[in-house]
């Protein structure tokens, strides 16, 4: 039976070799391999399944699927990083019994660290980044995400979002670096940098993502399904599309970026999966894109008529790999018969197929296409974790500083916290953390804003905590209140006046009655009415959505390093009609 084994082994190995021969260029095997693959494996290339909807695993193997995907909520039930290894593996193994053993590109939105796994850095959102201006600094926590990304399997994160946000109301505000299309194309470069590393084919390298093509930071209040503003419409000129829009694709692109998510939204009524001019002629052909276009969430079935005059239209526009997510036997079956009825020509499904496995092949995943172990343990590492703390820091926004009372003394006799979000993780990390939506509470391994005042200060001061302010005692000299929005995703954080929550306005309510200074920090994800408070606080500091590493705030806070974060975007007042802060306002000590 050894024997046997060795033999097949052996076998397998020398099939390979020949295959795909060193001496031979990555075009050439992927040549010599399309040249081999029926219309079922082909199609199969370009078909991504979300985990949760693989109920038989042996799927991947039976339809040849060239990609499994974890969305917002699925994984493993118990997401440490060893349970993700032997989740991600699983699929990967029926893939490689296939005829052609064509690894799978295993998908995630690693949009701030890798974030859905348990004990993982989580980076501030790219809006806090965006106040930075700092192009190495979020290459680096682009490269951290990476290594603890391809440090469980999964070779391909959906990101960078390089979205230029024209109006803060957009639930995905937080995903964007800036309003200014010139930081979002320097910093959307740095995570693409970041991301894939010196070489595409390095184990620690995954496949950067830039998202959505294009224009989604654009659409307009109520042109989309559901009234507001996600998956809308983005009414302006081609020249203003090219001018906002388009600049970060180009930056990302001379960047080697090699996979672009297209847009839910549309452009003056055509909905971006459909849009041919852009997606081909100007993205591929005119701008020289290589890589491969992959669809948006169930998108495609957004597209007029049927379901088979929507594969067809998406595939013809350009778009190479489906996200289905769901029911992937009735795409593969769709998108087969598009073929066989001339609906979709055969040159088109080579192009699709040449590109996707071009990068398959420069990931260096038919050489490594299981999980990279050796990394595992450099996931939430003390390293990695200063890192993050380092962003945070340099993420805070100090709006409001009156009669300097920031930074607070760390010898002070009492300082009273105020808030649940100060003991809490979830509302420090907010959306795509565990979860799609995110959530309240202790989700994942950090350290609170709470935690990190208690570590920071003398042995001399007292720290109480009073969640609701609803008892703050009398010889506290100093109220830190920290109030925000609650977590949030997508089309769930659109709305027409974004504020904090209401509990927290209570809390804030509370203690503005008591005489004491107050500073008040602010976990949101966008740009806030807080035009009521200023008046009532000394003291005003944005945080934005930070991730685990609540020490960066308190370096802030308590004067370890000077605040030089810059606003990356305007803060109106909820009329919009003025500036709370103008873009690139904040205060330095």
């Amino acid at each position: 039976m050894i024997k046997k084994t060795f033999l097949l082994l052996l076998i397998f190995l020398l099939f390979v070799s020949f295959i795909f021969s060193s001496e031979e260029s990555i075009e050439e095997k992927v040549e010599r391999l399309l040249s081999q693959m029926t219309l079922e494996e082909k199609v199969g290339q370009m078909t991504q399944v979300d985990s949760s909807y693989l109920y038989n695993p042996e799927d991947v193997k039976r339809y040849f699927i060239g990609s499994v995907l974890s969305g917002g909520n699925s994984g493993p039930s118990n997401p440490t990083p060893a349970n993700w290894v032997e989740y991600v593996n699983r699929f990967q193994y029926y893939a490689l019994q296939t005829r052609l053993r064509i690894p799978i590109l295993y998908g995630i939105d690693a949009v701030h660290g890798n974030a859905k796994v348990y004990s993982a850095v989580v980076f501030p959102h790219n809006i806090g980044l965006g106040c930075t201006r700092n192009e190495k600094l979020v290459e680096d926590c682009a490269r951290i995400t990476a290594i603890e990304t391809s440090a469980i399997g999964i070779r391909w994160s959906f990101a960078p979002c390089v979205a230029v946000v024209q109006d803060v109301r957009w639930g995905r505000t937080y995903e964007s670096f800036s309003e200014n299309p010139d930081v979002v194309a320097l910093l959307g470069s740095a995570v693409v940098r970041g991301f894939q590393g010196g070489s595409l084919s390095n184990k620690d390298s995954i496949l950067a993502c830039p998202k959505h093509f294009v224009g989604d930071g654009g659409t307009k209040f109520g042109t989309s399904i559901n009234g507001l503003l996600d998956q809308g419409d983005t009414r302006i000129s081609e020249k203003e599309l090219r001018n906002i829009h388009l600049k970060p694709y180009i930056f990302a692109i001379k960047n080697s970026a090699k996979s672009i998510m297209v847009s839910f939204s549309s452009w003056n009524g055509i909905k971006m999966h459909a849009n041919k001019y852009l997606l081909t002629d100007v993205l591929k052909k005119e701008l020289g894109f290589d890589g491969f276009l992959v669809s948006d969430w169930k998108a495609i079935e957004q597209l007029p008529g049927n379901y088979e005059d929507q594969v067809a239209m998406s595939i013809n526009a350009g778009i190479d790999m489906i996200m289905v997510p769901d029911n992937y036997v009735r795409f593969i079956n769709t998108l087969i018969s598009c073929v066989q009825k001339g609906r979709v020509p055969i040159s088109r499904i080579d192009d699709a197929v040449r590109r996707i496995l071009k990068v398959k092949f420069l990931l260096g995943l038919f050489e490594n296409p299981y999980a990279n172990k050796d990394l595992i343990n450099k996931i939430g590492s003390k390293e990695h974790r200063e890192v993050a703390r380092r962003a945070v820091r340099e993420s805070v926004v100090v709006l409001q500083n009156k009669n300097k009372i920031l930074p607070l003394s760390k010898n002070l006799k009492h300082i009273c916290v105020v808030g649940p979000k100060a003991n809490d993780i979830g509302s420090q990390c907010g959306g795509w953390t565990i979860s799609w939506q995110g959530q309240k509470g202790n989700i994942t391994v950090g350290t609170t804003i709470l935690e990190a005042i208690k570590k920071s200060v003398s042995n001399n001061t007292k720290v109480t905590f009073s969640p609701y302010g609803d008892n703050i005692p009398k010889d506290a000299e100093v109220i830190v209140a920290v109030v925000g929005e609650k977590p949030y995703a997508e089309s769930m954080g659109d709305t027409f006046k974004p504020e904090i929550e209401y509990s927290d306005h209570l809390i804030l309510q509370n203690i503005f009655k008591e005489k004491k200074p107050i500073v008040m920090i602010l976990l949101v994800g966008r740009p806030v009415d807080i035009e009521n408070y200023l008046s009532k606080t000394f003291g005003v500091i944005c945080a934005w959505l930070p991730g685990t590493e609540g020490e960066g705030i308190t370096d802030i806070l308590f004067g370890d390093f000077n605040p030089k974060g810059r606003l990356s975007f305007t803060w109106y007042t909820v009329d919009r009609n003025k500036a709370t802060f103008p873009y690139g306002y904040g205060l330095s000590y």
